[in-house]
């Protein structure tokens, strides 16, 4: 059950941090610092996290990423759905905790749907937008099993590795989709956006439940042809 908190309060930072992030700054075009800012609190919550429940929960705070560990043997069927509902919950309560602080706090929310995921950079194309996902999320989780790897020779530096990883996936991805590589991450704002009556982050979310999931699927399979 701890795993499982753990993996509920990582999840619920992510978003608060990350997605409060983009609502405070901004990730239009003329904020190419507002790209950087959002880039790097994502990055740099997942290496806080590592840190600090890594050694709990193995902090994948991504159902994306849950995946790919199943794929490549690392976890049961039974415990891959119990995390994937623990991100789920930690993404909404994260989501919730936004629309507190800027639903009666006064302040503007610059993405206008609480940092949720959509295809405006892509032209509103869900094919390139599926396309970016799932390029991002494969580059990312590859990541993440090369560092997590037992073969691996990284000491104390994975966390570093990973969270830099997810820093330069979102410097390219913000523009094209404000970058999921994250079910969870995407599903939770885009819900508590639809229940302030925009629905546009529900519409699109299909995008970023399969992207991220094919991706980490992709990733997985390669890195056991590779890793064999």
């Amino acid at each position: 059950m701890k795993k499982y908190v753990a993996e509920c309060i990582g999840t619920a930072t992510l978003v608060v941090l990350g997605c409060g992030t983009a609502m405070l700054v901004g990730c239009d075009a003329a904020s190419g610092s507002g790209y950087l800012l959002t880039a790097l609190a994502f990055g740099l919550t997942i290496v806080a996290m590592a840190y600090s429940i890594g050694n709990i929960s193995g902090c994948h705070i991504n159902p994306a990423v849950s995946l790919g560990v199943l794929l490549t043997g690392g976890m049961e069927i039974k415990e891959f759905v119990c995390y994937v509902i623990s991100q789920c919950v930690g993404a909404l309560a994260g989501a919730g905790i936004l629309a507190l602080i800027f639903g009666t706090g006064g302040v503007e929310d610059k993405t206008g749907g609480f940092g949720s995921n959509g295809l405006a950079g892509v032209n509103g194309s869900p094919i390139a937008g599926l396309i970016v996902e799932i390029v991002l999320t494969f580059i990312f989780v590859i990541a993440i099993l090369g560092v997590t790897s037992k073969k691996a020779n990284h000491g104390s530096f994975g966390g570093l590795v990973i969270g830099l990883t997810l820093v330069v996936v979102h410097i390219l991805g913000i523009g094209l989709t404000g970058t999921s590589v994250n079910p969870a991450r995407s599903f939770g704002p885009a819900l508590v956006a639809a229940f302030t009556g925009n629905t546009a982050p529900i519409a699109a979310l299909w995008v970023f439940i399969v992207g991220p999931l094919v991706g980490a699927a992709l990733a997985a399979c390669v890195y056991k042809a590779l890793e064999d």
